[in-house]
């Protein structure tokens, strides 16, 4: 836009069409390089930062039976309620504890923890 106007004072002074071209070519590469880093600044940022990630490696347990053949399953990590499948295709019973393997989509990917060792690590 500030392009076109550049060009039209300069065809007041200039009868050449190449040149108000080339000038309107050039002020408009020109004033889009130059502010681009200032309207991004301003434009709104897309990017939105989620803390699904935080979940992998804590421990959580089964509140619902997760059966991955059957595609149900739930779990609480960290307060939070996540849908599960079995990182083994295993049937994992309510009320079992798990660790989150990784995210996958919004599903967590978990595995049985041993009760033995989940007893321990609570004791802690």
């Amino acid at each position: 836009m500030f392009g076109a106007l550049i060009a039209m004072i300069v065809s007041i002074f200039v009868d050449n069409v190449a040149i108000q071209i080339g000038v309107f070519t050039i002020s408009s590469t020109l004033l889009l390089f130059c502010t681009r880093p200032f309207v991004k600044k301003f434009t709104k940022n897309d990017n939105t930062v989620t803390n699904a990630y935080s979940a992998v490696g804590k421990e959580g347990i089964v509140t619902k039976e997760i059966n991955s053949e059957k595609g149900f399953g739930q779990i609480k990590v960290n307060g939070e309620v996540w849908t599960a499948k079995s990182s083994e295709n295993k049937i994992i019973a309510e009320g079992e504890h798990i660790k989150v393997l990784k995210i996958d989509g919004v599903k967590a990917i978990v595995e049985k923890l041993n009760t033995k060792n989940a007893n321990e690590e609570t004791n802690v």
